[in-house]
């Protein structure tokens, strides 16, 4: 047993650092959808205000308040680590469990997306098999799970799913106030304007070699930026093939919950008209344009599937994993911390006020790509949220972003003050001062949903007494 625990801790450890190795260098990450600073900034945007939807929230309020990068890296290793040992502990054999442990640690969504920058969706996709396993028994693993997960949007949504089919309802329930930090603010803060149709097509998954769309969403892949996708899709559809077939042997709702997220992903991959309609007129629907997200819902049940399997289809979806994750850690050195290029003096300078930046677009360019503009993490600022794609624009600039650039353009100081304007910064300098008022912080929603984890904490006392009880 001790030989069994030592061997599955090591290949744990490979595993997460294979993976995970960026995060471990000091330093700020810059890359295409993360900016991940030392010192981001306590404004709006951070807690769901500000001129944008709110598409990263509760995620940059907690680290404005926490500490920034370094939070981020704790969550990142305590997610991955979490999804290995829940591998581990849900499988029936060694070898399994070896199967199991690559699966949840490495798969292809997580590689991908981790390569977009989206580094909180990872982390949701680490702790959806956590959520399944605690199921109905741990209920407060499930719940501080579901916590981590529930980052961002998309994380939390998914989450609450996973939650519905496989645990207590009271849990599920319970999760909807997670997502309080980004669904109240939404209800006042409408998406950004832009062509629903042009959007999905642009976020539509894209087909592999050899293995075609349905293939790659299959295999967890069909990342929509080819840039940010793995080879070797192939070796991924045999591991989800194999899961697939072993399917029997574990709980029914764990191949419902995959049939949600593999069954919607195809669905809108198919009919592109059906999530168009539902972005048009459903709240919230937009968190899944990006469709191909949805296949996330189906890890829980191919973690598990893989565990129970007998030892020969087992060492099978090993081999084929593993060659999936050769070229994995290479691909992942452009997550490597860099210089943001932050000017600290006009940080200091700007002192809080609302900034807008008339000239700056949103997404800068770094070395090997772009990344989003590290000042929109440092300061209060107008952002401009303006999205293209292949040259397409999917997103318009904000309402407020194009009503402080005529108001620049025609020197109607007066305008910038009642949009709440209160720096210009032109070449990386103060242009234009205001008296507009710094800006209120939103900060209660986030405060509740970083108080979330003392409810998990104060159930363990409850239900070692219930078990307890049970023993005698």
């Amino acid at each position: 047993m001790k030989a069994r625990r030592l061997l599955l801790l090591i290949w744990g450890a490979l595993l997460v650092a294979a993976v995970c190795w960026p995060f471990a260098l000091p330093g700020e990450f810059l890359w295409r959808d993360m900016a991940l600073l030392d010192h981001p900034a306590l404004s709006p945007s951070a807690f769901g205000g500000g001129s944008l939807p709110a598409r990263n929230a509760p995620q940059d309020g907690f680290l404005a308040v926490v500490g920034g990068a370094w939070a981020a890296r704790v969550l990142i290793f305590a997610a991955a680590a979490s999804s290995a040992l829940t591998a581990a502990r849900w499988a029936r054999s060694t070898v399994a469990a070896v199967s199991a442990m690559a699966v949840a640690v490495a798969n292809p969504f997580v590689i991908e997306r981790l390569l977009q920058g989206q580094w909180s969706l990872a982390v949701a996709a680490w702790l959806l098999p956590v959520i399944a396993w605690a199921g109905k028994q741990r209920s407060w693993v499930a719940w501080l799970a579901m916590w981590g997960a529930s980052l961002t949007p998309t994380g939390g949504l998914f989450a609450v799913v996973t939650a519905a089919v496989t645990c207590r309802k009271r849990v599920a329930l319970g999760g909807v106030v997670l997502c309080l930090p980004w669904a109240i603010p939404g209800l006042f803060n409408p998406a950004a304007p832009g062509d629903s149709a042009a959007a999905v097509a642009a976020f539509a998954p894209r087909a592999e070699e050899h293995v075609g769309t349905a293939g790659a969403l299959l295999r967890l892949g069909g990342i929509w930026n080819a840039e940010a996708a793995i080879r070797f899709a192939v070796c991924g559809v045999i591991v989800a093939i194999i899961a697939l077939l072993g399917a029997w042997r574990v709980p029914a709702r764990l191949s419902i919950l995959a049939a949600i997220g593999l069954g919607g992903a195809i669905f809108f991959w198919l009919v592109p008209g059906a999530l168009v309609w539902s972005i048009d007129n459903l709240p919230g629907a937009a968190l899944l344009r990006d469709s191909g997200k949805l296949t996330m819902l189906a890890l829980p049940l191919y973690v598990a599937s893989l565990g129970a399997l007998p030892n020969l289809p087992a060492a099978l979806a090993t081999v084929a994993a593993a060659v999936q994750l050769l070229p994995v850690p290479g691909r992942l050195a452009v997550l490597a911390p860099r210089d943001t290029g932050i000017d600290e003096q006009l940080v200091r300078e700007i002192d809080g006020r609302v900034a807008f930046f008339p000239e700056r677009p949103n997404l800068v360019e770094v070395p090997g790509g772009v990344a989003v503009d590290p000042y929109s993490k440092t300061v209060a600022m107008v952002e401009s949220g303006e999205l293209s794609v292949d040259g397409t624009v999917v997103d318009q600039a904000s309402p407020q972003y194009r009503a402080a650039l005529r108001a620049w353009k025609e020197h109607d100081m007066n305008r910038l003050t009642e949009l709440g304007v209160g720096v210009v910064v032109v070449d990386g300098a103060i242009a234009a001062e205001t008296n507009a008022p710094r800006p209120q912080v939103p900060w209660a929603l986030t405060a509740l949903w970083m108080a979330c984890p003392l409810l998990a904490l104060a159930a363990i006392p409850r239900t070692a007494r219930r078990s307890s009880s049970t023993r005698s």
